[in-house]
């Protein structure tokens, strides 16, 4: 009797160590609404896994993974993870609020809503002109927003062990690579300052009826007499987004001023269901209704593809150009509205 009862012991003993046997895999499922795409992957640089999204938006998948960070691309858009092998970890999201709707349940929910609320964060931490700062501006304000850092992240010590050692050792390179990367930003800014040297004092490429906003349609001849400056901008272009309020404050401070200010959309379907352009132009009258832009707002004909965009070589966003009275320009890539150089230059001219 007491041979059986030692063999049920043992057995049971057994047994609870193989239940505590971790999991060499994870299970990743969600929700999206108005998805993007009928799959997501996820992915970097050593893993790439393509999830299939039912019509409802949900899916569910398992995922065999390395510990450590992902991305997550839904067809539109992207987002950090933190993955690891037994997790069992639920997203939801809605694709017209990207970032702001992003959310996790289940195991691993802590250090990926960290993430997502960290992207949140940092969208306002950085200014958008921060090499444009003399020296020691620059200096002080790193040393600001990496004192946010490290208060978001002490607020967050629940998050999985090996997340935090990346973040804190990030944060800890954090200042010295900035300052190294802004000591080689004056050989940046020459070197951008000759690409497109060859635009100064001639002609401006023109743009003719472009759709305006406030109805009708404009021509860049129409404004000849006044300097022109102008924001080449997307609705789903984050950096464009953040430079709104200091263009919002530039165009108060000189709205009396010999100078118009114009916001000419290449929006092109990106960010929208089936890269729609219908619902893109849609979202570009909407967001100048919610956020108040002032200005001409005017809509290009043919998105990055129009003649007045390829002749400015222009590839990326957002593009700032300064044209004068006459008609010729000024600056092909003039200072952001954010830049403390572009009132300078606006004084110099004397607007």
């Amino acid at each position: 009797m007491k041979k059986i009862l030692f063999l049920f012991s043992l057995i049971a003993v057994i047994s609870c160590k193989e239940e505590q046997k971790p999991k060499d895999f994870m299970t990743f499922s969600g929700k999206i609404i108005d998805k993007n795409s009928d799959s997501i992957v996820i992915r970097n640089e050593t893993y790439s896994k393509t999830i299939k999204v039912n019509e409802d938006g949900t899916f569910k998948d398992t995922l065999k993974v390395k510990t450590g960070n992902y991305s997550f691309y839904d067809g539109g858009e992207s987002t950090s993870l933190f993955l690891q092998n037994g997790y069992d970890l639920s997203m939801s999201l809605d694709t017209k609020m990207f970032d702001e709707t992003i959310k996790y349940t289940g195991i691993g929910s802590e250090s990926n809503n960290y993430l997502a609320e960290k992207s949140l964060m940092q969208e306002t931490l950085f200014p958008p002109s921060l090499f444009d700062f003399e020296e020691t501006e620059f200096k002080s304000a790193l040393s600001n927003i990496n004192s946010k850092r490290i208060s978001f992240l002490n607020e967050n010590k629940n998050i999985d062990s090996t997340l935090y050692r990346i973040e804190k050792e990030n944060i800890d390179k954090f200042e010295g690579e900035y300052l190294e990367y802004y000591s080689k930003q004056e050989e940046m800014n020459k070197a951008r300052a000759a690409k497109f040297a060859d635009f100064i004092g001639q002609p401006s490429p023109i743009f003719t009826n472009y759709e305006n906003y406030e109805g009708g349609n404009s021509s860049l001849n129409d404004l000849k007499g006044k300097y022109v400056y102008i924001d080449i901008w997307a609705t789903w272009c984050g950096p464009c987004i953040a430079e709104i309020p200091s263009l919002k404050n530039v165009e108060k401070e000189y709205h009396d001023k010999n100078i118009e200010f114009v916001s000419i959309s290449v929006d092109n379907g990106r960010g929208y269901k089936n890269r729609s352009k219908e619902a893109a132009k849609e979202g570009w009258k909407n967001m100048i209704a919610e956020k108040e832009l002032g200005g001409i707002q005017l809509y290009a004909d043919k998105d990055f593809e129009s003649d007045f965009i390829r002749e400015y070589r222009i590839n990326s966003i957002p593009r700032f150009i300064l044209i004068d009275p006459d008609g010729n320009v000024v600056n092909a890539d003039a200072p952001r509205p954010s830049s403390p150089k572009l009132k300078k230059l606006f004084d110099t001219l004397s607007i």
